[in-house]
């Protein structure tokens, strides 16, 4: 993708922060080489949510909704990335509107990629639950046994 006039190019470095969790940034950005790698904070602990190469894009979310940035995005390896202001996204699209569907084609996916992990995480759930109401049934039969000399 050719940069427009208000769009230019960013380089990060390895293991290089990007965006944050949090930040009230609205650029949205196209990874022109390189990788990112998508975290988020559950708990304390960071998250991997996805890996996006050559040609992919991160933060449109922010750019299109104007709320805050939902993950941290870092660098790996090296990275070029196309840096796209909110006001340049619109001419875009109407400059070259394949641009639009190419957008909503890899937002369906993404939409389509998180059921299937939000499916997959229920069930994990589901046999987690099945297994604590299986050891709750030990746990009261072996507290309601009763001993031989009980019965005499």
């Amino acid at each position: 993708m050719k940069p427009s006039r208000m769009d230019y190019e960013e380089t990060y470095r390895d293991g290089e922060v990007i965006v944050r969790e949090g930040d009230e940034t609205r650029e949205m950005y196209v990874i022109q080489s390189g990788e990112v790698v998508a975290t988020t904070n559950m708990e304390g602990r960071e998250m991997e949510l996805a890996r996006l190469g050559r040609g992919k894009f991160f933060g449109e979310m922010s750019l299109l909704e104007s709320m805050p940035r939902s993950a941290t995005i870092r660098a790996v390896g090296e990275t070029k990335l196309l840096v796209i202001k909110p006001g340049s996204l619109l001419l875009k699209i109407r400059r070259n509107p394949t641009f639009a569907f190419e957008m909503l084609q890899h937002m369906s996916k993404r939409i389509r990629d998180t059921t299937e992990q939000l499916k997959k995480v229920t069930i994990r759930c589901s046999d987690l639950d099945d297994t604590h109401q299986q050891l709750n049934r030990v746990q009261i039969s072996s507290e309601i046994s009763v001993e031989p000399e009980d019965i005499g």
